[in-house]
């Protein structure tokens, strides 16, 4: 079962109503009726938390998307945890907005944190990829990094909490067959 779960995002108010930060809100709302006590360490935010009765540990890396690897990678080798018992939440612009999906091992497909976090750590770990769709028009990088409405925001924070759930109810194999066959 995974010891470590990381929300992809980037720091700073700026960004935080931004689709690239939904691993973020994620975490953050999942952890909301725990009160965690976030610390910094590794170039990160990390705190303990639990999900159905597991103590885990949440990171969510401070060092903008692109080098999240370089505070992932310390965080595992500090705790001695393998990379395959982590669990990174991010956005996916290759799903369908609100769609969820569970996986494990691959490449970055296009994602520049997972990207880094595969040179830093390695391919295999799970995902839980939450979809934003690809940018209607315009510039990608716009379109994931320009605030949004909470009311776009509130359905995909909660479909990707209650995925979260499941994992831990389920174990991540069933989990992944409950999740990946789920409609949007």
């Amino acid at each position: 079962m995974f010891e470590l779960i990381v929300g992809l995002g980037n720091p700073g108010k700026k960004y935080a109503s931004t689709l690239h930060n939904i691993g973020f809100m994620v975490v953050d709302a999942c952890l909301s009726s725990q009160q965690p006590q976030w610390k910094e360490k590794f170039g990160g935010l990390y705190c303990q938390g639990t999900m159905q009765n597991h103590q885990l540990h949440f990171l969510k890396p401070q060092t903008f998307m692109n080098l999240s690897g370089e505070a992932v990678a310390p965080f595992l080798r500090w705790h001695k945890f393998p990379v395959e018992n982590m669990l990174v939440i991010h956005d996916e612009v290759d799903l369908e907005f609100g769609v969820i999906r569970l996986k494990k091992d691959g490449g970055a497909g296009g994602h520049n944190g997972l990207r880094s976090i595969i040179q830093h750590s390695g391919e295999h770990f799970w995902r839980l990829r939450v979809g934003v769709d690809k940018a209607p028009q315009g510039d990608l990088s716009d379109y994931l990094l320009s605030p949004i409405r909470q009311a776009l925001l509130d359905p995909l924070i909660e479909e990707g909490c209650q995925a979260l759930e499941c994992i831990f109810s389920l174990g991540p194999l069933k989990a992944q067959n409950y999740i990946n066959q789920k409609k949007s």
